[in-house]
């Protein structure tokens, strides 16, 4: 993919699980593993309104949300470069997740999440762990917020409060 003069293709923000670990792309980071800890994530919804409705989702008990990821950062052999970041592995979304969106991050108990992390988990148990184990979806909740969510100039917990169905 040629790239205009002076910029560069933007940076891939996920990795879907299906191609992560054997994909041209990803594949000389594959064996890089990081743990993503998050509160929760956002998705917009189109139901049909002048703009779309966003959805908080969160772990039900409120645990952080451990998303299993892929990186690269400089060492003592390589020094920083312009490529240095971390992905998220994403997973088609399971049971009513769909609803809201057709991906989801790939999240892991902290058990798998420790195991995950461990330099001698082989590359194959890895992927296993991340086509296989992630979460179920009955262990998250999702639900409208406000649609000033959406503006980073917005800012307070009321932005992640629900909102009723009949909301605005």
């Amino acid at each position: 993919m040629a790239a205009t003069l002076g910029q560069r293709p933007a940076a891939p923000i996920n990795a879907r699980v299906e191609k992560v670990a054997h994909g041209p792309f990803f594949k000389a980071i594959w064996p890089h593993r990081a743990i993503i800890a998050i509160n929760n994530w956002f998705e917009w919804v189109d139901e049909g309104g002048p703009k779309k409705q966003p959805y908080l989702i969160r772990r039900k008990d409120r645990a952080p949300i451990l998303c299993a990821a892929i990186c690269q950062y400089p060492n003592a052999e390589f020094g920083p470069n312009e490529y240095d970041g971390f992905v998220i592995i994403t997973a088609d979304s399971k049971g009513g997740m769909v609803d809201i969106h057709d991906r989801q991050p790939v999240t892991l108990s902290p058990e798998l999440a420790r195991e995950w992390l461990d330099p001698a988990t082989p590359n194959e148990r890895a992927e296993q762990m991340v086509l296989l184990q992630g979460e179920p979806a009955e262990a998250f909740e999702w639900f409208k917020v406000d649609r000033a969510v959406g503006n980073a100039r917005n800012q307070g917990s009321e932005l992640i409060t629900p909102i009723s169905s009949a909301g605005p």
